[in-house]
């Protein structure tokens, strides 16, 4: 018999990777201020997720508290990564491996209790900044994306250091739409628009 493990203090026993997400309304202005600042991009990188929820959740549902699986390929490796949403959506407790065989691992997932919700493609290229690595997203059926992400312990305050991270995202002086919903979220709410 497992141990119910209290939200509190899974937070403190785990890194948790907080971000703050933003809708790009000028692609080249925000190239251009991330260039002013010696901000350099990588090269693009094509992602294939796909995302999972618990049996029993639905869209519309509080996430916090609710682990997630998703299942990425990326030049041609296989990551699967659980998160655990504790702050607010884009806080969460992540766990993440490679994995060898993405259609089995597919199939182990729905049968520990998980099933696909949305696939997410996207491209994306990403920098570092100090502490923070910075992610912009060329997501299919969405538009354009910053994301800027920090990892932090259980001494410091998610909501704390999304605040710092947006006070950042200001300073860059570029049209930008902050959201709290995730990928999946953005995706889901355009497809059920249709």
């Amino acid at each position: 018999m497992g141990i119910e493990v209290p939200q509190t203090q899974m937070t403190a026993m785990a890194a948790c990777e907080v971000e703050v997400k933003y809708q790009v309304a000028d692609l080249g202005a925000l190239e251009a201020a991330l260039a002013a600042r010696d901000i350099v991009l990588s090269a693009p990188i094509r992602q294939d997720d796909q995302a999972y929820a618990r049996i029993g959740w639905e869209y519309g549902q509080s996430k916090i508290g609710v682990p997630f699986a998703r299942l990425r390929t990326e030049r041609g490796r296989h990551l699967l990564t659980v998160k655990t949403p504790v702050a607010n959506e884009l806080s969460c407790v992540e766990h993440e491996t490679e994995v060898a065989d993405r259609a089995q691992m597919h199939a182990a997932v729905q049968q520990m209790g998980f099933y696909p919700t949305v696939r997410i493609r996207k491209t994306r290229r990403t920098a570092i900044h100090g502490k923070m690595s910075l992610c912009v997203d060329d997501v299919d059926g969405i538009g354009t994306f910053l994301e800027i992400e920090r990892l932090v312990d259980g001494e410091e305050c998610s909501e704390q250091v999304q605040e710092e991270m947006h006070r950042f995202a200001t300073t860059l002086k570029v049209p930008l739409t902050r959201t709290s919903d995730t990928y999946d979220s953005l995706i889901r709410a355009v497809q059920t628009a249709v």
